[in-house]
């Protein structure tokens, strides 16, 4: 699966961005997809994912703010970033999980000004 994410961006605390993450097949019998982030000096960390059945993870700072969601016939995910924070800048990287494999998109960069 190749996976293309767009949608990053300059905002102002307290704006909003929609991260979108294209794939190049069939997205309706993978496992899990989802987004991290990397913050610069930090390590890759999970933000939120959804599972096959709809099933979805949040880390608690973003819980309440952002809001992942998938376009199956679309075969499209995103990630919708309420109230952003200076905090949430970042490198976001989608990502999907097979039992066999695992896939990562190329990142997309947030910068939350204060």
């Amino acid at each position: 699966v190749q996976l293309q994410a767009s949608g990053g961006g300059l905002v102002q605390a307290g704006g909003s961005l929609r991260l979108s993450c294209a794939a190049s097949e069939s997205i309706s019998s993978i496992h899990i997809m989802g987004w991290y982030r990397q913050a610069p000096g930090k390590q890759r960390e999970p933000v939120a994912t959804i599972s096959n059945i709809g099933s979805t993870y949040y880390k608690d700072s973003v819980e309440g703010r952002f809001t992942i969601s998938r376009d199956i016939a679309k075969n499209m995910l995103y990630l919708q970033m309420n109230s952003l924070e200076r905090e949430d800048t970042a490198v976001y990287y989608c990502y999907v999980w097979q039992p066999t494999n695992s896939y990562w998109g190329q990142g997309t960069l947030v910068t939350v000004s204060s």
